[in-house]
């Protein structure tokens, strides 16, 4: 199906080159229009009718061409703001290029973020004082099955809803599988007369609900409150935040699309082995506690998940990836708005990454103030959080002079500072940073007020994992480094030093790396390293019985690093009985010293010999000694016919 870009140029407010654009990114571009949304209505009621792939140069009226389509019974058009982003701007420079990228941009089909369904039945759980979860209660108990846990001694009226007293001691779950944990649990008794009476308290009662009211004005019960949806809460002593809650759990009734930000591959995590903890990036820095530890890996609770991805930027080993989009959709948005706009004529462009409250403030720069310069791509993602190291570096090295990610005042800061420093310690500080600005006016101060650097003359596509994205995109940005490039402490790439005085070459370090960095050799008591697999976990660090290896944090670009290394090597011990190669002559050597004479179980010199043997020499030798633990009584004869024949004859 063929597309076309349908262009209205809002009244004469911006002004559209319909030839560079078409020309620029391989799209039909309609006549320029003036009024498409009023006047000239009908002219796009025709045009949604031509069976084409429909995309409106609009942002502001979807509604009116959504609402169209949908009376018309043809399919959604899509939207691209051009006015916005591009055609409202003071610089005056040529903004014929930046139009052509959105416009490219919007046309590159996106993949559909997998999700689950999730029911809600209206199980609602209003926990708080008697004085206001009562009267929320009664308001909401003809929608909602409610439950009233209240925290005080205030005595229920009403039957119209079920009340129990008690202390909530824990809540986990979301929307549509929240499990409660109450002690002091006391039920109403709604027989006899006068007021009602409740039955003796008891601890570690269960109770499970769709929906969770929390009116206590204490500290939530749960982490990241606003991010876990089904909860929801508002400070008692505020009547309209609490009638706001009433509007917004009768909503919470029925099936839901969840969608499954992250993916999880249990195999390549490097979060424990054998009870010693290593990595634990993305347990420190998930905002609502989605993630746990489950053994050797971590698991996630997709219900639970918020979406910010920032576990997927810190993630050192690739086993969590975000979903929403993944990071090859991200990638290839990249690339098309860089390539599309140096097709158009553009030299130099910028990218700001920004979310949903990015998009708004970069609508009222463009109405009331100076707009975006003719050089800066926005790019929205749905979460900004899990823009890490990678992506910002990829960035670069697909052609962007600069990238900046715009900070809205709810996202989470701390894995993009992380991320951010690792990015400027490979790539430079002049061509990264963050936008930490509420004020659209003083978004434009900025953006026009920076030094655009150089960009790369031949810009390249990393693809692959975001370590491989990494690498590759490192390696264009630093043509000509020769030493690694040092990086911050906990940075997910680095080598490992070994003490060569101090190794007894036992090889726990081996047996525990989760990315196979740590090689040994079948052949010969060698300790090999291969530093492009190094996550920097610190589990070979931690099980080192000798304090003998210390991590070094750095990105060495050469090949070297994905051949391996020897940190450490000896000579073998050979057996003084059948001359086989085993253990470290030294180690055995040191065993000797030690032992040889003086322990109980080597006090002979035909034992203190066996330390010398190999296992089957040591093994045979044993059996042979006359104080061998395993031996047991001979072996009884095999009785025969002449045994009984002459047993009879005895008697």
């Amino acid at each position: 199906m063929a597309s076309k870009l349908i262009l209205c140029d809002c009244a004469g407010t911006q002004s559209l080159d319909a030839e560079r654009i078409s020309g620029s990114c391989d799209v039909a571009c309609s006549k320029i229009h003036t009024a498409l949304c009023t006047q000239e209505l009908d002219a796009a009621a025709a045009l949604l009718q031509q069976g084409d792939q429909i995309v409106v140069a609009c942002g502001q009226e979807q509604t009116v061409f959504s609402e169209l389509a949908e009376e018309l019974e043809v399919d959604q058009p899509g939207f691209v703001d051009l006015r916005d982003r591009a055609g409202w701007s003071e610089d005056g420079q040529d903004a014929a290029p930046k139009m052509a990228a959105l416009a490219a941009e919007a046309l590159l089909p996106q993949p559909m973020t997998p999700g689950v369904d999730v029911i809600s039945e209206g199980t609602c759980c209003i926990v708080g004082p008697g004085s206001v979860a009562f009267d929320l209660a009664e308001r909401l108990s003809a929608t909602l099955a409610i439950t009233v846990l209240v925290t005080d001694d205030t005595e229920p009226l009403s039957r119209s809803y079920d009340v129990v007293r008690g202390r909530l001691r824990g809540l986990s779950g979301a929307l549509g599988g929240f499990t409660l944990r109450l002690d002091q649990v006391q039920q109403l008794k709604p027989g006899g007369r006068g007021a009602f009476r409740w039955t003796p308290p008891r601890d570690g009662a269960t109770s499970r609900c769709d929906i969770v009211v929390d009116l206590t004005g204490g500290t939530p019960y749960v982490p990241a409150p606003e991010k876990r949806e089904g909860y929801l809460r508002a400070d008692p002593r505020d009547p309209l935040a609490v009638a706001n809650l009433a509007f917004e759990a009768a909503q919470l009734v029925g099936t839901f699309e969840k969608p499954l930000y992250v993916r999880l591959d249990e195999t390549l995590c490097a979060h424990s082995r054998a009870e010693q903890v290593g990595c634990s990036k993305c347990l420190d820095i998930c905002p609502t506690g989605a993630i746990t530890p489950a053994g050797d890996h971590v698991a996630i609770d997709p219900m639970v998940c918020a979406g910010c991805g920032a576990c997927s930027a810190l993630c050192p080993s690739t086993a969590i990836t975000y979903e929403d989009p993944p990071v090859s959709a991200v990638l290839s948005r990249m690339h098309i708005l860089a390539r599309t706009y140096r097709r158009a004529g553009g030299k130099a462009p910028r990218l700001l990454v920004h979310d949903a409250h990015g998009l708004q403030m970069i609508q009222l720069s463009a109405r009331f103030g100076r707009g975006l310069p003719a050089d800066v791509i926005p790019l929205e993602l749905n979460s900004i959080a899990g823009f890490g190291h990678a992506e910002m570096l990829a960035g670069l090295a697909h052609g962007f002079a600069r990238v900046d990610v715009l900070l809205a005042p709810k996202t989470e800061r701390d894995a993009l500072g992380r991320e951010l420093r690792l990015a400027q310690a490979i790539a430079g500080e002049a061509a990264l940073g963050l936008i930490d600005e509420t004020d659209p006016d003083v978004l434009s101060d900025v953006l026009y007020g920076q030094t655009v650097p150089v960009p790369l003359t031949d810009p390249v596509l990393p693809l692959g994992n975001r370590r491989q994205i990494a690498r590759l995109a490192a390696q264009a940005l630093n043509p000509g480094a020769v030493a690694p490039l040092p990086l911050p402490e906990h940075a997910p790439y680095g080598a490992v030093a070994v003490n060569t005085d101090t190794c007894t070459l036992c090889l726990s370090c081996v047996s525990l790396c989760p990315s196979g960095a740590l090689i040994d050799n079948p052949d010969k008591p060698q300790l090999n390293f291969q530093q492009d697999a190094c996550l920097q976990c610190g589990l070979c660090k931690t099980i080192c019985p000798e304090n003998a290896i210390a991590l070094i944090p750095q990105f060495d670009l050469s090949d070297a690093a994905l051949s391996q290394k020897v940190l450490n090597e000896e000579e073998p011990f050979e057996c003084v009985e059948c001359g086989a190669a085993f253990g470290v002559k030294s180690t055995v050597e040191r065993i000797m010293e030690k032992l040889s004479g003086t322990h109980p179980m080597f006090a002979t010199s035909d034992q203190a010999r066996m330390i010398q043997m190999c296992d089957d020499c040591r093994v045979k030798a044993q059996f042979q000694s006359q104080d061998n633990p395993f031996q047991s009584a001979p072996k009884p004869r095999v009785v025969t016919t002449d045994d009984y024949f002459t047993k009879r004859k005895d008697h």
